[in-house]
């Protein structure tokens, strides 16, 4: 059964913005461990293509939150929600800590897309409950 859905468009160029005042602080913030790396390697590689990955996260993380009708509040926390993707480039999330513990003592499952062109990034998220065993 659906728990909830969220959505998201996020303009990259805003963030390329914001990433151009305060630095790598900001992804800092928004990024999860393992996403702050691919960050890291995709802008070392193409600096767009760095941005562009920090403007799909941080929509998908948007999303999520309204997804699971938290928004931004606890246990809800940026670097806690990871939207990482699979070998075949399926993405997906990854949540840490009391987030984690808030989402699996409700039996949920989320599944995650995300899309971006030159100036935008958009996300959509599903949040079900899985079926009882």
């Amino acid at each position: 059964m659906i728990y909830g859905l969220g959505t998201d468009v996020c303009d990259i160029r805003r963030i390329a913005a914001t990433l151009q005042r305060r630095g790598d602080r900001f992804a800092e913030r928004v990024l999860g461990p393992t996403e702050l790396q691919v960050f890291r390697e995709r802008r070392a590689k193409v600096e767009v293509r760095g941005v562009a990955h920090l403007a799909t996260r941080f929509s998908a993380k948007e999303a999520f939150s309204k997804a699971i009708g938290l928004g931004l509040r606890a246990p809800m926390a940026w670097r806690d929600c990871e939207i990482l993707n699979e070998r075949n480039g399926k993405p997906f999330v990854r949540l840490h800590g009391e987030l984690a513990a808030w989402f699996e003592a409700r039996r949920l499952v989320a599944h995650v897309t995300v899309s971006d062109e030159s100036d935008y990034a958009t996300s959509f998220v599903v949040v079900e409950t899985k079926n009882p065993e």
